[in-house]
């Protein structure tokens, strides 16, 4: 059986920095709460108007993986890409990233795997490579979540929460045992999906036609939804859970670890994780601080910085995990 491994890793954010300073001028907020709570202290997002896109920013994110993987773009045979903005209702974001990057006629894939998203891409590129139907899988997470929230003191918080930006890793084969991606483990559990969503458009039939047509300015379904207490006890229980299944998965213990590397939805989640494993600072990578929650891009976001910073090397056990809307949530164990 053939092996998959990360071969070259890219991420892109806006320019533009939006503190918490910023955002207490247009909503009643400030620095200090926004920290209590989520320990965000700034956020990208994009300017309206610059023609950045989530396919934009993916496609950034991407040539710089492709760069440092050393293959030639010609040699991607297949695409993943994982958002919950995408630039079209349909069609996804893929088929523009196969445009844009000149692509030979691969195939694209698009999923909403929301948080959860990117260790969706890398354990669906991981079994198309283990069965030998690809060699170098493009997977990539992207988010433009900007535009889409309430800015306001009704949605102040979830809105401060949110940012954009974008992360890229080519899957590549291998045949060497024991190196790359060991496992990937994924679950879901639909029975709390509207506590983490936006019901809009949708919602049994209800359309964007129907909101226009109402013009009701107190209607909010068509912006993020998060019951925040119920969130956290989930995903504290759900982190966990993943993060043990994987490392049991493979013989493993919680001491092995040299890298976790956590969704960025809350940097009180990845303290309490990390405290419930015995882990120490260099043991876990965190920049929700300045990048804030990006969603499908946190993960491979946090991952290729990590690496840029020389704190994951070879030989290194990498652990990825997530949890998110959904509810969803999935880990990853990767031998460097």
């Amino acid at each position: 059986m053939y092996h998959s491994k990360i071969s070259g890793l890219g991420f892109y954010v806006p320019e533009n920095v939006v503190t918490n300073d910023d955002l207490s001028k247009i909503m009643d907020t400030n620095d200090a709460w926004i920290q209590e709570r989520t320990g965000i202290q700034e956020r990208r997002h994009i300017v309206k108007g610059s023609g950045e896109t989530t396919t934009t920013m993916g496609i950034a994110a991407a040539k710089i993986a492709i760069e440092r993987s050393g293959i030639a773009k010609d040699d991607i045979d297949f695409i993943v890409f994982a958002t919950i903005s995408p630039d079209y209702y349909f069609p996804g974001p893929g088929v523009a990233l196969q445009k844009e990057l000149g692509l030979p006629t691969i195939g694209a894939l698009d999923i909403r795997n929301q948080c959860s998203g990117f260790v969706y891409a890398l354990s669906i590129a991981d079994q198309y490579i283990k069965t030998g139907m690809y060699k170098n899988i493009l997977i990539v997470g992207a988010e433009l979540q900007s535009i889409g929230l309430d800015m306001t003191d009704r949605g102040r918080g979830v809105s401060v929460i949110f940012g954009d930006g974008a992360g890229a890793a080519v899957i590549s084969r291998s045949e060497e045992e024991g190196v790359g991606v060991l496992s990937t483990h994924l679950h879901s559990e639909g029975e709390h999906a509207k506590e983490l969503a936006v019901l809009a458009p949708g919602m049994g039939g209800r359309w964007v036609t129907d909101i226009l047509a109402e013009n009701d300015p107190e209607d909010v379904s068509y912006f993020p939804h998060m019951n925040g207490q119920f969130v956290f006890k989930n995903a504290v229980q759900r982190f966990s859970e993943v993060i043990h299944e994987g490392l049991e998965a493979n013989n493993l213990q919680v001491s092995d670890i040299d890298m976790l590397i956590p969704h960025q939805a809350n940097l009180r989640i990845s303290q309490f994780i990390q405290k419930k494993f015995g882990l120490s600072d260099e043991q876990v990578f965190n920049n929700i601080q300045k990048f804030g929650n990006t969603t499908a891009a946190s993960i491979p976001i946090a991952l290729t910085e990590a690496w840029e910073l020389g704190k994951i090397k070879k030989g290194d056990l990498v652990v990825l995990a997530a949890f998110g809307s959904g509810f969803t949530w999935a880990s990853a164990i990767i031998r460097w």
